[in-house]
């Protein structure tokens, strides 16, 4: 192989890698850390805003899931769930899973929200999957650690 072809093959592979992830350029390291902010601002929107009124019981959030059927019990699941995202979206190895999972519960949301309430703030759960599936895509290297780390315990 000629040096040509050798410093066009080793440029080929760099620039195929995803920026954001791994790059050392202070644009990429400008980018990991608004990523990482986008991160704790919806870990934090997620523990408090949303997850906190379902476990304490907060009378609009009992009132929204009586009226669904699901009683306390779905409203205490629902919590737990967005507060386990919540925290997942912080540890490195399960970012990117929590977000896919929060994305999840969030297109339940908006099918519960469409069907049982008639469409009003659907919106809302749509416009929280775009930055979740940002953070998945982005961090979707560590789905490959945390199956690395689940194979070794197995």
């Amino acid at each position: 192989m000629s040096e040509t072809t050798a410093s066009l093959t080793t440029a080929a592979s760099v620039t195929s890698r995803p920026v954001i992830a791994e790059s050392a350029t202070p644009r990429g390291r400008r980018a990991r850390i608004a990523l990482r902010g986008l991160q704790i601002l919806l870990a934090l929107f997620y523990a408090f805003a949303s997850a906190l009124p379902k476990l304490i019981a907060h009378p609009s959030a009992a009132e929204g899931f009586d009226e669904l059927g699901w009683g306390s019990a779905g409203m205490y699941t629902i919590g737990a769930l967005e507060l386990a995202g919540a925290i997942a979206l912080l540890v490195p190895v399960l970012q990117s899973v929590a977000a896919m999972a929060l994305s999840a519960l969030m297109v339940g949301a908006f099918v519960v929200t469409i069907t049982a309430y008639g469409g009003e703030n659907a919106a809302t759960p749509l416009i929280l999957i775009v930055p979740l599936a940002l953070i998945a895509w982005a961090r979707r290297s560590s789905n490959t650690d945390l199956l690395r780390l689940v194979r070794r315990r197995a």
